[in-house]
């Protein structure tokens, strides 16, 4: 199998609309976390959530076509925008060898929303002739391959909050097994509306806390459930030798990807945590084995109380007593809220950042220790660590689960 590395990163997030900007923010312990603007909340048991502020979607996409692409488009072209320029990928490598793997979790659910309101206010007619375009998930790739005439494999993935990481997985796995030169992967998701935050408030997902600063509170034994977040997260996948050839910067190299499924239960995780643990096996397995001295491991982490608990275990039960020597853990969604399906994109940035800058991001808001929750998961204040390996985690509703391991280029 070919070696695939990492040689771009692009991101839009409640906490900074470039990668620069969001791990700045990140290192600095800084959340997105607010009232909710997009709509009036008023009855909503559910008060916060983790926006996006100050997207300018003609600036950032130019000309007029940015009206007919839904929220969650708009981020995912922004985002890719970012990371192909930060590749220089374009140019590069045929058209029929550059893949797109961008997906989402419930797509263009915002104008789905809005479109059926107008159906059931003024009728048929009014519909909008660009509501399907919009409103299908696999938008997001079509619309970057045609932007970066990228005529390749392209696969959107859709596994709610694993889409992101699945994305990246089976992008590595494509260009690993010669499918491709180079793959655009990632995710991207736009839900914070009405029908969104009331199905997700009705199935006991989300925190009812009134105060931003200890909503998302992961593996605090005070939390309550997570904040919807919104945003993308893209990155350029490589075939190494072709990377090294164009002079390209390296920012990590993907070794491995675990793929697993619970088939428990339709959103709780399995109670043994077998699924996650078998993902990290798995990753690990690849390439790395337990021949690493120090490892971080972003972690799902979304401050609801089964899966915190349950990934606890997962992490444990794959790597033993070294879960507590040679490992450390956080929580990025202590400061994005839950991005769904472009949330394993952005934690697998983060996770990239970590090794190469030798800085964990903290898990923000802790306060009280959870028993059940004992991993050392660098509470309130980044710190500075050597580490050799990294991980992604992601688990997903309908018992999806994701591992992505990197190491240092």
């Amino acid at each position: 199998m070919r070696r695939v590395v990492i040689t771009g990163m692009g991101a839009i997030s409640p906490i900074g609309n470039n990668v620069a900007t969001m791990w700045a923010s990140m290192l600095e312990g800084r959340h997105g976390i607010g009232a909710i603007t997009h709509f009036d909340a008023e009855p909503f048991k559910v008060k916060l959530a983790a926006e996006v502020k100050n997207f300018d979607a003609q600036a950032v996409l130019g000309g007029n076509e940015y009206k007919r692409y839904d929220r969650f488009i708009q981020f995912a072209l922004a985002a890719a925008d970012e990371a192909v320029a930060d590749s220089g990928i374009l140019g590069t490598v045929p058209e029929e060898r550059l893949g797109v793997y961008i997906g989402s979790g419930v797509g263009g659910i915002g104008t789905t929303y809005q479109e059926t309101e107008k159906l059931l206010q003024k009728g048929p007619r009014w519909i909008s002739p660009f509501l399907v375009p919009m409103m299908i998930g696999n938008m997001a790739s079509g619309l970057a391959a045609i932007r970066y005439q990228a005529k390749g494999i392209n696969l959107p993935v859709v596994t709610a909050c694993a889409t992101g990481s699945h994305s990246i997985g089976e992008a590595y796995r494509a260009i690993g097994h010669g499918y491709a030169d180079a793959v655009i992967a990632g995710g991207s998701e736009a839900a914070i509306n009405p029908i969104s935050v009331a199905g997700f408030t009705s199935c006991m997902a989300l925190t009812q806390e009134t105060d931003p600063d200890r909503a998302s509170i992961p593996f605090d034994l005070d939390r309550s459930g997570f904040v919807m977040g919104k945003g993308a997260g893209i990155l350029i996948l490589e075939e190494y030798e072709h990377a090294k050839a164009r002079g390209a910067r390296i920012h990590a190299e993907i070794v491995g990807y675990g793929n697993t499924c619970d088939a428990h239960h339709m959103t709780a995780p399995d109670p043994d945590a077998a699924g996650g643990s078998r993902a990290i096996v798995q990753a690990l397995a690849e390439n790395i084995g337990d021949g690493f001295q120090k490892m971080y491991i972003n972690a799902h982490g979304t401050s609801t109380p089964l899966n915190d608990k349950g990934e606890t275990m997962a992490i444990k039960a794959a790597l033993g007593q070294r879960a507590y020597q040679d490992v450390i853990i956080s929580s990025t969604k202590s400061m994005t809220g839950h991005m769904l399906g472009a949330a394993g994109a952005v934690e697998a940035i983060a996770a990239i950042l970590a090794l190469s800058q030798g800085q964990v991001p903290p898990t923000i808001g802790y306060r009280t220790a959870d028993p059940e929750c004992d991993l050392d998961c660098v509470p309130n204040t980044a710190r500075k660590a050597d580490m050799d390996v990294s991980l992604s985690l992601s688990l997903g509703f309908g018992g999806h689960n994701a591992c992505l391991a990197f190491v240092k280029a």
